[in-house]
């Protein structure tokens, strides 16, 4: 792994932390995966999108393999913001609460079978939080001219292999190259 581009994840991983949060609570984790790690998420990432059928795991997967540091994030355990704002679907936060604490908020997502990439329901307000370190952290890596890409499937794995902690995880892979590894997919 190139130590500069390890020392900008790292940098990274330093925007998104001090990132604004709703209420100034922070529910954020980061974890910067290290070489072995980084070729055991992309494994991982073809084997999950084979077995399930998914499509472009494998392609998201040769991204992150060929990535110099990749950035996870994640909300762990985040409460809601009690603002009451109805973003949610709920006019209070204590609807919200009472009803994700017990496991029924949609009758429809009931019959839905297949398990759940991400575990929710989570406060909007602290989705947008996660969003706000994201671009904090896109943003840095860009201020030292780092490729890099927001990953969904990338994180979905990550949180598969327990890599970090949360409800919800993305992922950030960074190179440099001649060329973005990232964009001519």
């Amino acid at each position: 792994m190139s130590n500069p581009l390890r020392a900008i994840a790292e940098f990274m991983e330093i925007s998104a932390r001090t990132a604004p949060k709703t209420g100034g609570i922070d529910f954020l984790e980061t974890e910067v995966l290290k070489e072995g790690g980084i070729s055991d998420l992309a494994d991982e990432m073809i084997k999950y999108g084979e077995e399930r059928g998914k499509k472009n795991f494998d392609r998201d997967a040769e991204n992150v393999r060929n990535s110099d540091a990749v950035l996870l994030l994640s909300l762990d355990e985040p409460e809601v913001c009690h603002l009451d704002c109805g973003a949610c679907g709920f006019s209070k936060c204590e609807n919200f609460k009472d009803r994700a604490d017990k496991g029924i908020i949609d009758s429809e997502s009931e019959a839905d079978e297949t398990e759940s990439e991400f575990e929710g329901p989570i406060c909007a307000w602290r989705l947008l939080d996660l969003g706000i370190a994201l671009g904090s952290a896109v943003k840095t890596a860009s201020l030292f001219n780092a490729d890099n890409r927001i990953m969904y499937r990338a994180g979905v794995v990550a949180r598969k292999m327990n890599l970090i902690d949360g409800e919800i995880v993305l992922a950030i892979p960074i190179a440099a190259e001649g060329k973005n590894i990232y964009f001519d997919r």
